[in-house]
């Protein structure tokens, strides 16, 4: 029986991660309460339990005292020497009790104490091994929906996916796999609360932590990181080693580590900008895609004014003002952008230049928000060309013709006698046969 006790405790201790001492302590706590059930709440019990044997053992103990004032607790001196002549006043006497005299409902209260300690004790375990992961991205199964908020498996414990850290455009089904950024972790009466997200912030740098060793081994270090989610994310990374290329690194061989991330978060764009102390530097990296023409900062109030030229100015507010917006998280700056013209008015002097540039740069599309650029491709550069060609081809036409009615109205014209000969020695006999032509006319 003892071994089939130990054998059953070793089993609880595997399959819920819980250590013998504590389930021991749960059956200890169950026995004095069972006993208190079946003698009285107000006995002073011990139960011992041999961890090795697992022979269990309970005693009602006794104060030895000189007066009593209760009974079912203490014990005189005279009474105590009978049992044992070397006892003492203060000291504490053991009477062992039979389990088997425990009654049906000690044995039932003496139960329920043993799944609750075991089913604390294992919540606890949870919401310790959570709050440690508390920060981190781990991947889970949707387990059920209720409303909008979804409910993922995490294992050993039940995480919640609020509406309100999903993405929108985000669509799961029950049974997917999902990677989720735990965002908080709470101890409550039903035990503890997993809250996840797939909006946070944190979700890129753990993604990128993941993918990029260089980040993960301290090469390369995520400064900062602004996200609007399910949209664009703008992240800048720093490094002090010269060797290594911090954006490079995060990017991967033809864009394959970034391409990892971007697919796990359903193709939001990811801005990678190399961080730099310097803020002019900076506010000039973080409005990429756009370029920055001059960066005015006033540090005490940690405002810059940055001129950008004229046709950059949609590109660098972007869409609704998310590139500016988004910009001026990731420095932590505000950020007030103005045209060139809007700064310093017209500039005549600056034109050819401000041309020069905007011929080598490629038009931007309406929707600058995606900072997509429109080029006119080689099929639409040929036709093009086909249609000069064409055009060209007409225009010589239409000149050979205005020609040949110019030589016929000519021909039907009497020519002098000192040029007849000289016209007959000097136009050639293509132009003779035409002019004999002519005559006949």
């Amino acid at each position: 029986m003892n071994k089939e006790f130990i054998a059953a405790i070793e089993q609880i201790e595997k399959s819920k991660g819980i250590s013998k001492d504590i389930i021991f302590e749960a059956i200890e706590s169950a026995l004095i309460s069972a006993y208190k059930k079946n003698y009285g709440s107000n006995q002073n019990v011990r139960v011992d339990i041999d961890s090795e044997t697992g022979e269990i053992k309970v005693y009602t103990v006794m104060d030895i005292v000189e007066e009593i004032e209760d009974e079912n607790t203490q014990i005189t001196l005279d009474e105590a020497l009978e049992i044992d002549p070397n006892f003492e006043l203060g000291d504490e006497v053991f009477y062992q009790v039979a389990t088997e005299e425990f009654g049906r409902i000690a044995a039932q209260t003496a139960k329920q104490v043993v799944v609750q300690r075991i089913r604390e004790a294992e919540r606890g375990i949870i919401f310790d091994d959570y709050v440690e992961k508390q920060g981190e991205v781990v991947t889970g199964t949707i387990q059920r929906k209720s409303g909008d908020t979804i409910f993922v498996n995490m294992g050993r414990t039940e995480g919640i996916l609020s509406a309100k850290e999903q993405v929108p455009g985000e669509r799961f089904e029950t049974n997917d796999r999902i990677k989720v950024y735990i965002m908080d972790v709470k101890k409550t009466t039903k035990g503890p609360q997993v809250f996840l997200s797939r909006s946070h912030p944190g979700l890129v740098k753990r993604l990128f932590e993941l993918e990029v060793p260089e980040i993960e081994d301290g090469i390369v270090e995520i400064k900062s990181i602004a996200r609007e989610a399910g949209s664009r994310t703008k992240m800048a990374v720093y490094t002090e080693d010269e060797n290594v290329d911090p954006v490079g690194a995060c990017v991967g061989s033809r864009g394959s580590r970034v391409q990892n991330i971007v697919d796990e978060l359903f193709n939001e764009k990811i801005d990678i900008i190399t961080w730099s102390e310097d803020p002019v530097t900076l506010i000039s990296n973080v409005l990429s895609p756009a370029k920055v023409e001059e960066v005015i900062i006033e540090d005490e109030e940690k405002v810059a004014t940055v001129i950008v030229p004229d046709y950059q100015l949609s590109l660098a507010i972007g869409k609704s003002g998310q590139n500016v917006r988004l910009a001026a998280k990731l420095c932590g700056w505000k950020i007030d952008i103005k045209s060139h013209t809007q700064y310093y008015g017209d500039d005549e002097e600056n034109d050819d230049e401000y041309e020069e540039e905007y011929e080598d740069t490629e038009e931007t599309s309406e929707d600058t928000s995606e900072d997509t650029y429109e080029s006119v491709s080689e099929e639409e550069s040929s036709e093009a060309r086909e249609e000069m060609t064409e055009t060209d081809a007409e225009t010589e036409t239409d000149n050979e013709e205005e020609a040949q009615a110019g030589k016929e109205e000519t021909a039907g014209e009497e020519i002098p006698a000192e040029t007849e000969e000289a016209a007959e020695e000097e136009i050639p006999a293509e132009t003779e046969e035409t002019k004999e032509k002519a005559d006949e006319e």
